[in-house]
């Protein structure tokens, strides 16, 4: 068993960094990065989960479902912190593993990762194919619905899904450059469309609407927070472009840190002011802001949320998108999958084939399944990999007290503890057969270690 739990040295890591046709190029600056933490996380999770977690799950106690995921998450951000500032190399949670943990659980992190990050950009795909169907209707064209839901909602294919797919390839295949200009784009317009959503749901709140606060109980608390935590996933992205930042080591901890708690109280707020603004048995709608908006007489408020939500929506794929192909990217390079697929682009330095999978995969997922299916998987795999990331950090500080740490987490043992146990009580709010769907998928993943990862992996 000792050849599956082979490590790699933070030295390794950096090393593999200098290789040519591997090589990333270092454009992004510290504001990029802030504003990717951003575009990475805020999306469905927060325009589209909240009406329906309300409706079927929480009820106005929805707003502590965001608070639980909120806290859970910034405990394993500030793993992640520790981790990023040790090793600044592509493959976020996958790295450290291979550095803390060994090989093969490294392959099961990165396969989690993989998981997480393309079907976020699929769950986002079909809402933001919900909001372009409803700005589309607005103006008097009707799509046919055999072409906007998926196979189990009556439809043969969602394609305003796939032409949102086809719009983040192109954007993604011109080079990180362009990826770190179209996200804060497309970032500054969906943070102004909560603003606007804030200020005027503000003056149009019915306090009775929070009564009852947990009709569904604390158990749909825990449910819903369960599924909301779709909104905090993405945020680890982040750390999967590290050798594409500029000084990763300062900019880090801030645009990490700083990013995940604006989110949490950003998310609190919009869930208390839309179910104060509409009772929650009506918020089960794929576009509950406009929703919202629209009840209170607000015509041109949603239409102007839904444009800007169309774009930033983009921005999520975009950032989750370069997640899942810099994954695919560093398991490749290490020769756990053929390092073909990790080969970059001289003129772009993309890793081209990395992000053909990523997109044909997304592609396939966000075209024929619904958004509630796609969030309850992408959470599975995101908490596994913040459990394991976790308890690497707390690993590390013992089998390597002496490495250089330019951040450490304060109250390890307190903050650890959170993230993991906070993790794991979330996979298990989940329904048995995400759970079940995700026990296959890693089946699947093994598999190709067994058969090809273990035999071919550089570090021998």
């Amino acid at each position: 068993m000792t050849g599956f739990l082979r490590k790699k040295t933070i030295a390794q890591a950096k090393k593999m960094t200098e290789v040519e046709q591997f090589k990333l190029k270092r454009e992004l600056s510290s504001w990029q990065l802030l504003l990717y933490v951003l575009g990475a996380t805020i999306g469905a999770g927060i325009f589209v989960l909240p009406g329906t977690t309300a409706a079927l799950h929480a009820g106005p106690g929805v707003i502590v479902s965001f608070l639980i995921g909120g806290i859970v998450t910034i405990a394993v951000g500030l793993a992640y912190v520790e981790f990023a500032s040790m090793a600044p190399v592509a493959g976020s949670a996958y790295t450290y593993s291979y550095i803390a943990l060994g090989e093969i659980i490294a392959w099961i992190i990165g396969w989690d990762l993989l998981l997480e990050f393309t079907v976020i950009s699929s769950t986002v795909a079909v809402g933001w194919s919900g909001y372009v169907d409803s700005l589309l209707q607005s103006i008097g064209i009707h799509m046919p619905e055999v072409l906007t839901k998926d196979i189990a909602h009556g439809g043969v294919v969602n394609l305003p899904a796939v032409v949102g797919w086809l719009i983040v390839s192109w954007i993604t295949l011109s080079g990180i450059k362009n990826v770190g200009r179209s996200n804060t784009i497309f970032t500054f317009a969906k943070v102004g469309a909560i603003i606007l959503f804030i200020v005027i749901g503000v003056f149009h709140v019915s306090p009775i609407n929070w009564t009852p606060f947990t009709p569904f109980g604390w158990t749909g608390v825990m449910a819903g927070a369960a599924l909301v935590f779709f909104a905090f996933t993405g945020f680890d992205g982040v750390t999967t472009v590290l050798e594409e930042v500029k000084n990763p080591q300062k900019t880090i901890p801030r645009a990490l840190i700083g990013g995940l708690t604006v989110l949490t109280l950003i998310y609190a707020l919009v869930a208390l002011i839309l179910t104060g603004m509409v009772p929650y048995i009506q918020l089960d709608v794929p576009n509950p802001t406009v929703f919202a908006l629209q009840q209170a007489g607000i015509q041109w408020g949603g239409a102007i949320v839904s444009v800007a939500v169309i774009f930033g929506l983009l921005a999520t794929m975009i950032a989750n998108t370069t997640s899942a192909t810099r994954v695919l990217f560093a398991m490749s390079r290490d020769g756990l999958l053929p390092d073909r697929i990790a080969q970059t682009s001289k003129r772009t330095g993309v890793p081209v084939i990395s992000t053909i999978i990523v997109v044909v995969t997304g592609i396939l997922l966000s075209g024929f399944l619904s958004i509630g299916e796609l969030a309850e998987f992408a959470n599975i795999g995101g908490l596994t990999a913040f459990a394991l990331t976790t308890l690497s950090v707390i690993i590390l500080r013992f089998t390597r007290p002496d490495e250089k740490r330019i951040f450490r987490v304060p109250a390890l043992w307190l903050v650890g503890t959170i993230g993991i146990v906070g993790s794991l009580a979330l996979i298990f709010s989940l329904p048995l057969f995400t759970i079940l769907r995700f026990t296959i998928w890693l089946a699947i993943g093994l598999i190709i270690y067994f058969v090809y990862g273990y035999k071919h992996a550089k570090i021998q």
